[in-house]
């Protein structure tokens, strides 16, 4: 079963310089804080990811061609849950691929999107009190199966981003304040609020893997935020900023499949290889997703994915 340990968000370490892109520099004082909080509250980690699993073991998603898949779980899946370990990462850069314009309210962003159907099933967890999160917004976006993001397809995946760079003529110095995108794309990028359990869910398909990093998911989590028109979001103050793994077993399971497995003009960088991975797992933190196969058996199939956000909502990074 590919069920590594319950997973997490909160304070930083270092700011990852292996992943390249605009990123505010979080205060020790802020570090220090939520390293204590997230302390604080790993004894309630248990039970809110308990109750939640409890909760979605009947629930039903849509599979392909008009079909329906049953979640099977068993009871032994709750012993995998950490009691010692509150669900948090260190925060990290958000990367150079972020671009507000293309993040949608929805609860699918899979558009027309090949690849293996991903569910995330999100809680989030107040910090500060140890409980769930109501109406907080919490925001996807990820390269597609073979590596390219949406806003940034005429990118090259396979091309490092700082040659990239140098081929738009942009210095690294000036990178943060630089519009890289080239298109109005925006498959798989979306964001939802949290029910008044704290929950989410948003459907996807299983990321694909782009030049010297490992396969992640891009998270953050805003709060007092305001929706436009069009579906993106006009303001929110960003609470958390993270990057979600997969436990490398499966990545090389997945990544036999189509269309995953036709990206081979450059290596997959693997989570003990990656510049970002090691600062997000220190002191502790595991931000590697928990999964279940859809129907019971078969990963290859569809699968559902199980992490908890724990936010400090007091500690705004940014306001958006």
């Amino acid at each position: 079963m590919y069920l590594p340990s319950i997973l997490a968000t909160a304070g930083l370490l270092t700011i990852a310089a292996g992943h390249p892109g605009p990123h505010p520099e979080i205060s020790k004082r802020s570090i220090a804080r939520r390293h204590d909080l997230s302390a604080r509250c790993a004894s309630h980690v248990s039970s809110f990811n308990a109750k939640r699993m409890k909760r979605n073991l009947s629930k039903r998603f849509p599979g392909s061609a008009n079909t329906t898949y049953q979640i099977q779980a068993e009871a032994p899946y709750y012993q995998t849950i950490q009691n010692d370990t509150c669900v948090l990462t260190p925060e990290v850069t958000q990367g150079p691929y972020v671009w507000p314009r293309s993040q949608t309210l929805r609860q699918d962003m899979t558009e027309d999107q090949p690849g293996i159907p991903l569910w995330l099933d999100v809680g989030v967890l107040d910090m500060d009190t140890c409980g769930p999160l109501e109406g907080v917004l919490v925001d996807f976006w990820h390269c597609n199966a073979t590596g390219s993001y949406s806003s940034f397809t005429g990118l090259s995946p396979n091309t490092p981003y700082e040659e990239l760079l140098e081929q738009l003529n942009i210095s690294s110095a000036d990178a943060s304040d630089a519009d890289i995108h080239t298109d109005d794309t925006t498959f798989l990028r979306g964001m939802w609020p949290t029910d008044k359990h704290g929950m989410m869910e948003m459907k996807t398909i299983f990321p694909g893997f782009y030049i010297d990093r490992s396969i992640h998911i891009h998270a953050q989590v805003h709060t007092d935020w305001t929706i436009r028109g069009n579906g993106t979001m006009a303001y929110g103050s960003t609470v958390s900023t993270g990057q979600l793994y997969f436990d490398e077993v499966l990545s090389e399971k997945i990544m036999a499949q189509e269309p995953y497995a036709s990206h081979t003009q450059i290596n997959r960088t693997t989570n003990a290889e990656d510049s970002v991975f090691d600062q997000d797992t220190e002191n502790g933190y595991n931000p590697v997703i928990s999964v279940i196969p859809v129907d019971g058996n078969d990963v290859t199939k569809g699968m559902i994915g199980y992490i908890t956000i724990g936010v400090d909502k007091n500690t705004p990074e940014t306001d958006l």
